[in-house]
């Protein structure tokens, strides 16, 4: 026995966990775990506005139940943008009821996703929309006039999205389309034209009824107008261009579903804030050449590695296009090309200098 140990057991104190003193946490008394909930009875959603932190999401959709909810974004999502058109699993208060919130825990797969750069130099993406399967590019033929270089833009990232695109010229009251349309003649592209008191509200509906159709256009060019005369409950702000400037002015502001349909089905309609700018700065350059069909095919005849710039020796395209091929639009066509691909070249030597 060593000095330590008396032999006298009785005199020692008795301890169980009950004596052990933890300092609560400061933030509550639940311990923080990495283990996050299955939320298995989660149901689906489609993400129709978004307001400030607060969705508006629609619960049941197609059936006798279908309601709207208003939810917030779970805390494991805050990295995670939710965007219009996205489905996402919902758990909590799902009764819509006034004053009630779900919550939105995950986010469903992804079909497509249209995004844009503030330019092209910008490679931080902002998200437009999610699972859109159709684009409707609108531009107005005059007042203010129209930008086929920002047409091509649209198109680019429709294509490099995999979503159809489709294109409405509107105000052609005002003057004769005719010019501007040759630019996109060698596209297989849609195209509607519209007047103040013509419009092919029956047709572009048939385009629409069964897809998500995003709406994008310069402001100013009547996009607005239109939402409201094919969903008349939408009714959404309209304006006017500015006399000097020749510019639109911003009413929407916000991305908004609606719904739209007739005897065949129906569909929906994404509607955009307009924009005077809509940079590539996430796109591929690889993916430029599939917006011009009639370029790419004669592409298939260029040497391999081919930049199809306009120093670059052999190029297929500009032989076609100077040996008249590609008929009148050809040159133009060429033009907007090599305008897009020289400036991701020269963004890429800054990057990489």
């Amino acid at each position: 026995m060593s000095w330590w140990d008396t032999g006298d057991d009785d005199d020692e104190p008795q301890y169980d966990e009950s004596s052990v003193r933890v300092r609560p946490n400061r933030k509550g008394n639940r311990p923080r775990t990495k283990t996050r909930p299955e939320h298995n009875d989660a149901q689906t959603a489609r993400v129709l506005a978004v307001d400030r932190g607060r969705y508006t999401v629609l619960l049941d959709e197609g059936t006798k139940k279908e309601h709207r909810i208003t939810a917030s974004r779970a805390s494991e999502l805050r990295k995670h943008a939710v965007v219009n058109g996205d489905r996402v699993d919902v758990v909590g208060d799902l009764s819509g009821d006034a004053g009630t919130l779900a919550r939105i825990v995950r986010i469903v797969p992804r079909t497509t996703l249209l995004r844009r750069s503030a330019d092209d130099s910008d490679e931080v993406e902002r998200v437009i929309v999610a699972n859109a399967d159709q684009m409707l590019v609108v531009v107005a033929a005059a007042d203010p006039e129209p930008r086929e270089r920002l047409v091509d833009r649209y198109l680019i990232a429709a294509l490099d999205a995999g979503i159809r695109p489709i294109l409405c010229i509107t105000k052609t009251d005002l003057a004769d389309p005719s010019d501007f349309l040759r630019n996109f003649a060698g596209l297989d592209l849609l195209v509607f034209t519209s007047a103040s008191d013509r419009m092919p509200l029956a047709e572009i509906t048939d385009a629409l009824v069964g897809h998500d159709t995003v709406f994008v256009g310069h402001s100013g060019v009547g996009k607005s107008t239109l939402v409201n005369a094919l969903v008349p409950s939408a009714q959404r702000a309209t304006g006017h261009v500015n006399v000097v400037t020749g510019r639109g002015r911003h009413t929407s502001s916000s991305t908004v579903s609606y719904r739209i349909e007739n005897e065949n089905g129906r569909g929906w309609v994404i509607d955009t804030p307009g924009v005077r700018s809509f940079g590539l700065g996430h796109i591929d350059p690889a993916n430029i050449l599939r917006a011009f069909t009639d370029l790419a095919e004669a592409a298939e005849r260029c040497p391999r590695g081919c930049t199809h710039l306009p120093d670059a020796p052999d190029c297929a395209i500009t032989e076609a296009v100077e040996a008249g091929e590609l008929g009148e639009t050809g040159p133009a066509r060429l033009d907007s090309l090599q305008r897009l691909l020289t400036t991701f070249a020269t963004r890429a030597a800054t990057r990489d200098a």
